[in-house]
C-alpha cells in the first residue's frame, strides 16, 4: 500500500499536468506524510540531493556546449565531416552521422546536437535531393550518440542516482565503443538508403581548402581532448575538466573564430542557468523519491519480484529493455534515470551484471526514447527545425528505429562493447 500511495501519487500528478520535477517533490511529500516521517526528513534529502560536489560538471559541460554550438563549432564540425566522407554516394547523410558524432563528443546533449547539426545540415541535403524527412530522421537519430559519447551529462546522473559508487571516468569511458558503433550501424544503413535511391554524391574537395577546413576544426576539437585526455590522465577530475572546457570554449570562440558577438554571452548565460536550475531542482526532489522508495524497500520488492520470475539474466535484460523502451516513450530521461536507476541497479547486480555496464543498457534505452513519440524531446526539436509534423519524421525514421535497436540488442548481450574501455584503462 505505501508504494502504491508514492508511485500512484506521483503518476496522478503527472496526469494532470503538472511538471515531473514537482510531480516527484509533493509524491514525496504525500508518501512522508502516509508513512509518518516528519517533513524535515524529506527536505534534508532534497537538500542533500544537490549538495554534492560532482554535480558541478553538469553546468560546466552545459556552459561549454552552449558555447561551442552558438559559436559556429557545428558549422565547422560539418565541414570537416565533409572533408573525411561527403565525397561518397549519400555522403551528405555520412556527414550528418558523423558531425553529430564530434559534436555530441563536445556539447553532450541530443537536444544541442539536434538543433546545431539540423539547422545546418537538414536544408543543404534537401538543396542536393535528399528528402526533408530523410535528412530530419538522420539527424535525430544520430543525435542520439550524444548519449554515450562523453561528456554526457547523463552519466554523470546515472552515477549520482547510482549513490556515487559508479566512477564517472569510467561511465564515460564505457560510452565510447556503442556510441561509435551506433554512429557505424547508422551510417551503414544510411549508404544501404544511398543505393536504394540514388542518392548524389558529393564533391571531393581541394587539398589546400581541405587542409584549412581541417586546422579550423581542430580548435574545437581539442575539447575532446581536453575533456578527455585530462580526466585519463589523472591531471584532472570531471569536474575540473569541464570547468577548463568552459573557459577552452570561451577563448576559441570568441577570440578563435569570432563568430558570436559580446552583447549576447549574457543571454546564452542566462539561458544556461536556467537549464541547470531545472536539472538541479529535478535532482533534489528526486533524491528525496528515492528516500522514499528505499524506505517503503520498493527497490527490493521490485528485485525479488524479478528474479522471482527468472534466474536467467538474458530473460531478466530483456524485461528491463521492455520496461525502459515503454517509460522512455513516456517520460524524459533526466528524471528516469533518477527514479529507476535506484530500483533496477539491485536487480541486474543480483545476476551479476556490471553497474557500469547496465548504465550503457540504461543510456541506450532512453536515448531512443528521446526520438520516439509521443514524448520525445529530440524528435520533437527536429521536426521544429525541419518545419515537419511529427508523424512525418516519425515514419521516415522506421528503418532508423530497427538500427538503433540492434545497437541496443548488442549493447545488452554483449558486455565487452562496455567495459573493454574503462578495465584496460584501469578505471
Amino acid at each position: 500500500m505505501d508504494a502504491f500511495v508514492l508511485i500512484g501519487s506521483f503518476v496522478l500528478l503527472m496526469a494532470v499536468g503538472l511538471p515531473i520535477a514537482y510531480a516527484l517533490g509533493l509524491a514525496a511529500l504525500v508518501g512522508a506524510i502516509w508513512i509518518d516521517l516528519p517533513l524535515d526528513a524529506v527536505m534534508i534529502q532534497i537538500a542533500s540531493g544537490v549538495n554534492k560536489f560532482s554535480l558541478l560538471a553538469i553546468p560546466f559541460f552545459v556552459l561549454a556546449g552552449a558555447i561551442m554550438a552558438e559559436g559556429g563549432m557545428a558549422r565547422r564540425l560539418v565541414a570537416f565531416a565533409g572533408v573525411l566522407v561527403g565525397f561518397v554516394r549519400g555522403g551528405l547523410s555520412l556527414v550528418n552521422i558523423m558531425a553529430s558524432t564530434f559534436f555530441g563528443a563536445i556539447s553532450g546533449s541530443s537536444v544541442a546536437d539536434t538543433a546545431s547539426i539540423g539547422s545546418v545540415l537538414i536544408p543543404e541535403m534537401e538543396k542536393k535531393g535528399y528528402p526533408r524527412p530523410f535528412a530530419t530522421a538522420v539527424t535525430v537519430s544520430g543525435s542520439v550518440q550524444a548519449i554515450l559519447i562523453p561528456p554526457s551529462h547523463n552519466a554523470v546522473i546515472y552515477s549520482l542516482a547510482a549513490g556515487g559508487t559508479v566512477s564517472i571516468a569510467a561511465l564515460f569511458m564505457a560510452g565510447v565503443l556503442p556510441g561509435l558503433l551506433m554512429g557505424l550501424t547508422l551510417a551503414v544503413l544510411c549508404l544501404i538508403k544511398a543505393k536504394q535511391h540514388d542518392f548524389p554524391k558529393g564533391e571531393v574537395i581541394p587539398l589546400r581548402q581541405a587542409l584549412k577546413i581541417c586546422v579550423d576544426a581542430m580548435w574545437g576539437l581539442m575539447t575532446m581532448v581536453i575533456i578527455l585526455g585530462g580526466i585519463l590522465s589523472g591531471v584532472f577530475t570531471a569536474n575540473e575538466s569541464a570547468s577548463i572546457a568552459v573557459l577552452w570554449a570561451f577563448f576559441v570562440t570568441m577570440f578563435v573564430y569570432r563568430d558570436y558577438k559580446w552583447r549576447d554571452l549574457p543571454k546564452l548565460v542566462h539561458r544556461t542557468v536556467k537549464t541547470v536550475t531545472i536539472v538541479m531542482i529535478l535532482i533534489g526532489f528526486a533524491a528525496a523519491f528515492g528516500y522514499l522508495m528505499t524506505l517503503m524497500q520498493i527497490p527490493m520488492k521490485v528485485t525479488a519480484y524479478l528474479t522471482g520470475l527468472s534466474d536467467n539474466p538474458t530473460v531478466i535484460l530483456a524485461l528491463i529493455n521492455l520496461l525502459l523502451l515503454i517509460l522512455g516513450c513516456l517520460m524524459d530521461m533526466s528524471p528516469l534515470i533518477l527514479i529507476l536507476t535506484p530500483i533496477l541497479l539491485p536487480v541486474v547486480k543480483a545476476i551479476g551484471i556490471d553497474p557500469v555496464h547496465f548504465g550503457m543498457i540504461m543510456m541506450v534505452n532512453l536515448g531512443i526514447g528521446l526520438i520516439t513519440p509521443p514524448v520525445g524531446t529530440v524528435l520533437f526539436v527536429g521536426s521544429a527545425v525541419a518545419k515537419l509534423k511529427i508523424g512525418v519524421v516519425t515514419k521516415a525514421m522506421m528503418p532508423f528505429f530497427t538500427a538503433l535497436f540492434i545497437v541496443l540488442l548488442m549493447v545488452t548481450y554483449i558486455p565487452w562493447l562496455s567495459l573493454w574501455l574503462p578495465r584496460a584503462l584501469g578505471l
